[in-house]
C-alpha cells in the first residue's frame, strides 16, 4: 500500500468520527449560573434565587420575556407557602437583577450552593404550570452581593429613637477685610476672622 493511500484512509477515518457526533453549537443550555425554561408564551432565562441561607428570604433573579399579545403574571411558589409574582408585558423583557426588585420569596428551604424546587404558574386563558429546579446562591460572588434580601426591621428595632444631635454649635466666622497697606487697592486686602 502506498503512503498516499494510507494518509487518505487515515484522514477519512479521523474526520469521519466528527460526522456522527452531535454538534455542541446546536445544543441549548444555560450559559450562566441560572436555569432556563419555556413556559407557554413565557421565556425564563438565567433564573436563580439569592439568599443568605436556609430558612431566610430569597430574591428571584433572571430575565423574563412574554411572547403573547397580553400581560402575563408569573407566580413563583416556594417553601413554607412563600410566594411572589411579577407581571410581564408583551414584547418587553423584565429583568430582575437589582435590590430594588420586589420579587422576594419569604422563605427558602435549601442553603446556598444547592437547588430548590420552585412552582411556577402563568396567568391568562392559557395558564401554564411547571416546577423548576432553581440554584440558590448567596452574596459570596460580587455580582450577587446587592441581591441578598435584607430583613425588614422589627417593631422592636424601630421603637428605638435615633441618636442624632439636633443642635450643633454653628459659629461661622465672618470675614472682615482689614485695611490695605498703603499703596495697594482695597481689593487686595487680607481677610481675617475676628
Amino acid at each position: 500500500m502506498s503512503l498516499i493511500a494510507a494518509i487518505g484512509i487515515g484522514a477519512m477515518a479521523f474526520t469521519g468520527c466528527s460526522a456522527i457526533n452531535p454538534q455542541s453549537t446546536t445544543m441549548i443550555y444555560s450559559a450562566s449560573d441560572g436555569v432556563r425554561l419555556d413556559l407557554g408564551q413565557m421565556q425564563l432565562r438565567n433564573v436563580l434565587v439569592v439568599s443568605e441561607g436556609a430558612g431566610e428570604a430569597g430574591r428571584v433573579s433572571g430575565s423574563f420575556y412574554n411572547q403573547s399579545d397580553s400581560d402575563i403574571t408569573l407566580t413563583f411558589s416556594g417553601a413554607a407557602g412563600s410566594q411572589t409574582e411579577i407581571t410581564v408585558k408583551p414584547g418587553i423583557p423584565v429583568i430582575l437583577n437589582s435590590d430594588n426588585d420586589a420579587a422576594v420569596l419569604s422563605t427558602v428551604e435549601q442553603p446556598p450552593g444547592s437547588v430548590e424546587s420552585i412552582d411556577l404558574r402563568t396567568s391568562g386563558a392559557e395558564s401554564q404550570t411547571a416546577t423548576l429546579q432553581v440554584p440558590i446562591l448567596d452574596g459570596t460572588l460580587k455580582e450577587y452581593q446587592n441581591l441578598v434580601p435584607t430583613t425588614a426591621p422589627s417593631a422592636e428595632a424601630t421603637d428605638v429613637p435615633s441618636v442624632m444631635p439636633t443642635e450643633l454649635p454653628l459659629e461661622v466666622p465672618s470675614a472682615v477685610p482689614t485695611a490695605a497697606p498703603e499703596g495697594l487697592p482695597t481689593e487686595a486686602a487680607e481677610t481675617t476672622a475676628p
